[in-house]
Order: structure tokens, then sequence, then C-alpha cells
């Protein structure tokens, strides 16, 4: 009998604990099965490497000395889920390609790290007769079935971070500051980082704010003598007229606008209304960089792990979860399509407004 062979990708946006999963994964596999009775097939560059061919066949040793890594050492790109089934100029067809490149390696299985977008083509490809198994990452921890992914708890570390510095120079100058957080579809990282930075108004998407509302927040600060006040604002936030509008509806009149962004065009507004001197705080992909954190190493291992333990029992079309404090698992089809959104109601939401934080509604 020949070798488990074993296929790793990492597909979207990089993150902190992508490494250590990976790692996590290896080391647990190399303990059930014996290094001498396993390849693992590092894919480069996530789906697009499968698509084209592009894998290297890793070595025990690759895998030492990532624990504290950032990034990903099989590399990222983005490949779309809802262009993997379209035929487009280079007339590749994806689908097939990912499926022969499979049968070529002689993979067993195929673990596959990433996001919404990297489930949803996991689950395509478990439904194309593939062994998949996958693994949650994201810095927006917006994964349905799972209450945390790895990569999350770094990117709230580091939002933090940037919430702190910002007081002593807001403070300083007597100013609103307008900080962007990523997040388009849901507002968890800008959730957790404001109320953990101590912000005085949290804008998430779940929640359409009215600028009046949030200009008589920070004058109400001011007339209270607080010299300055510290927004805390998703990406894909929107106002309440905004929220009437599709995605697209949105996007062409803020361009025809020329403030493309949510921050940009609050700051503008609320300087106006008020007339607070206001700046913006794009910490843009710094929330994405650099080592992860204890807790994202410790949850990395574990998903990595527990990920190695489904391999073994042949529990394929799975992706690994953390529910309720245990670690376990949830069909592939139960996950892919969904987006876990921040609860209106929830307890951080309830814990922000009963100390007085704004979501401007």
């Amino acid at each position: 009998m020949g070798k488990l062979r074993v296929g790793m990708l990492t597909s979207g946006g990089d993150c902190p604990g992508l490494n250590a999963t990976i790692r996590g994964a290896a080391k647990a596999i190399y303990e059930a099965f014996g290094e001498d009775k396993v390849e693992i097939i590092g894919i480069h560059d996530g789906y697009h490497g499968l698509i084209h061919g592009v894998y290297k066949s890793m070595q025990p040793s690759d895998f030492s000395g990532i624990l504290t890594q950032g990034g990903t050492i099989l590399g990222t790109k983005r490949t779309p889920f809802k262009m993997m089934q379209i035929i487009e100029d280079d007339k590749v067809d994806k689908v097939k390609e990912m499926k022969e490149t499979y049968k070529d390696l002689k993979l067993d299985c195929l673990f596959t790290l990433g996001g919404n977008g990297t489930h949803k083509t996991a689950n395509m490809l478990s439904e194309e007769g593939l062994n998949v198994i996958g693994l949650p990452k994201t810095i927006d921890n917006d994964i349905f079935g799972t209450d945390v992914t790895f990569g999350f708890h770094s990117a709230v570390d580091i939002g933090t971070e940037v919430i702190d510095r910002i007081h002593t120079t807001a403070n300083s100058h007597s100013r609103v500051m307008v900080i962007e957080i990523m997040g388009n579809k849901a507002g968890w990282l800008t959730l957790y980082s404001g109320l953990a930075g101590g912000a005085d108004i949290i804008l998430l998407p779940e929640i359409p704010y009215d600028i009046n509302k949030v200009a008589q927040a920070c004058q109400k600060r001011a007339d209270a003598g607080r010299n300055f006040s510290i927004l805390a604002v998703a990406e894909g936030c929107f106002d309440i007229e905004e929220a009437k509008l599709k995605k697209k509806e949105r996007a062409r009149l803020r361009a025809e606008q020329g403030l493309t962004t949510a921050t940009s065009r609050i700051a503008k507004e609320i300087q106006t209304m008020t007339g607070l001197e206001t700046r913006t705080v794009v910490p843009g992909h710094m929330l994405r960089g650099g080592s992860p954190s204890a807790y994202d190493r410790i949850l990395a291992t574990q998903f990595g792990a527990h990920a190695a333990q489904l391999l073994k029992n042949g529990k394929y079309g799975y992706t690994v979860a953390m529910v309720d404090g245990k670690i376990t698992e949830n069909p592939l089809g139960d996950v892919a399509m969904k987006t876990k959104f921040v609860p209106v109601d929830c307890k951080m939401v309830k814990t922000a407004r009963d100390i007085g934080i704004s979501f401007g509604d």
C-alpha cells in the first residue's frame, strides 16, 4: 500500500494563524499515520495552484518554526467562487482542472484553509466527489457554524492597539478620529476592537446609522468637555438611506460624490455638521499582518489536530468548528453560502450600549 497523500492549500486573504494551522494539521497527521507513511503536498496560491498544477511535496522540516510566522508559507490568491464555473477568455475549465490536479497528484484528501469563498469552493469540490476537509480562517469571524475563526483574535489585538494609539493623538489635537476597520459584510472585528479599544461610537454593517445621531453623539461629548471622540467604523457600514439601496447602487452614488469609502464620507459630514476637526485613519492590511496571538496559536493547533482526526476517521465533506467552547465539525453543505452576521441584539452590542457607546441608530 502506497503513502497517504494529503493536499493543503490556503485561499483568500491572508491572516495570522494560517501557518500555525498548517503546522498543527501536519504534525497531527504525521503523529496519526507515521512520517514514513504520509506525503503532504503543498499547493501554492490557493485554488489557483490547484487549477494550474502548482505544488510542492513537503517535508516534515517544512512545518518546523512556522508556529509564530504570519502569512502563509503556501501563498494565497483570491479565486472568486462566482467565477469558478465560468470559462473565461483563457478557456480554462477551472472545476475540471482542479479535479484533474487532484487525480494526477493521487490525493486521498484535500485540506482547504480559508474563509467564506474558500468554503463555497470546497463544498463544490466535495459535491464533485473529492475528499475535502475545511479549516475556517478569516479576520472577519463571519463563517457560519463556528463561534470563532483563527485569525480573528489576532486582528482584534491589532485593531485594539490602533485605537489605543489613536486615543493619544486625538486627545492631543482635540479631534474626532474615524478609524476604518476591515469588515465588508459583518462587523465582528469592528465591534470587538471598538469595545476593547474604548471607542465612543461603533458603526457596523448590521446596524445602519443615522449621520445626525452620529454627529449628535460627537457634539454631546464636546459639550460635556470631552475634547475628542473615537469612531470605530466597519468598512462595509452604510447609513439608513443607503440601506434601502442595493450594493452596486450604493457604490455608484458614492463614486459620484467622490467619497468612495464610508469613513471618508462620515468624517466629512461630522466636520460639516459640528465644526469639530475630523480625521480618518485606515490601518488596512496591517490588521492581517504579523505573528498570531497566543489565543490564535492554540486555536489553530486545535483546529489542525481535529482536521487530522477527521482524516484518520475518513470523515470528509466537513469543516472544523468551535461550538460552545468545544472543537467539532460541520458539514460543508451547512456552512457554504451562509454568512454569520452580528445579531443586533447580541450580548456584545448590549454591553456596548450599556456603557454609553453609540451605534448611530
